[in-house]
């Protein structure tokens, strides 16, 4: 009950935001290598944004204090929820794409962060290579492709940092 308790404050949910993202890329690395599942470069800005929300996680659980986020803890879980909300755009385009757009790939040209997935792949092959079609939801679970699986996981990283945001101090009510 406590450690439930624990969970729902602010620093609680920072830190289960930031432990689901690292483990949301390893669960990918994992699927990629196991079932041969070639990523795409949405796929591949997603795992990006994941990583990035690890490392806020960690300023923003250094920063949140107990038991209140300080202002520069509030600042880095705003950081958290907008980096959040931008997985969740990237992934309901996706979405889309898999859904009613197929067929197509990710862009008509190639834009700045195709080319720069382009070279983070070439850098670290394991985690950044982008082989794939975006518009391809290759392997499902449940009835749900990865990119709605990654629309469900950033909707609810969002949330959570809005409920940090605005949880109250330990000790007040109303």
């Amino acid at each position: 009950m406590v450690l439930l308790r624990r969970l729902f404050t602010p620093r609680g949910l920072i830190a289960a935001t930031g432990l689901a993202a690292v483990a949301l890329v390893a669960g990918g690395v994992i699927l990629a290598h196991t079932l041969n599942l070639a990523a795409c470069p949405l796929c591949i800005l997603q795992r990006m944004l994941y990583l990035l929300l690890a490392l806020e996680a960690i300023a923003a659980w250094l920063l949140a204090g107990s038991p209140h986020p300080t202002l520069p803890g509030r600042a880095a879980v705003l950081l958290m929820a907008a980096t959040a909300l931008t997985g969740a755009g990237i992934a309901t385009y996706q979405t889309w794409l898999q859904r009613f757009a197929t067929g197509v790939s990710c862009t008509a040209d190639q834009p700045w962060w195709e080319e720069f997935v382009n070279w983070a792949g070439s850098q670290w092959p394991l985690l950044f290579e982008a082989s794939g079609l975006c518009s391809e939801a290759g392997w499902k679970f449940l009835g749900l492709s990865i990119a709605e699986w990654s629309l469900i996981a950033f909707t609810s990283m969002t949330i959570a940092m809005v409920v940090a945001l605005l949880g109250r101090p330990q000790g007040k009510t109303g």
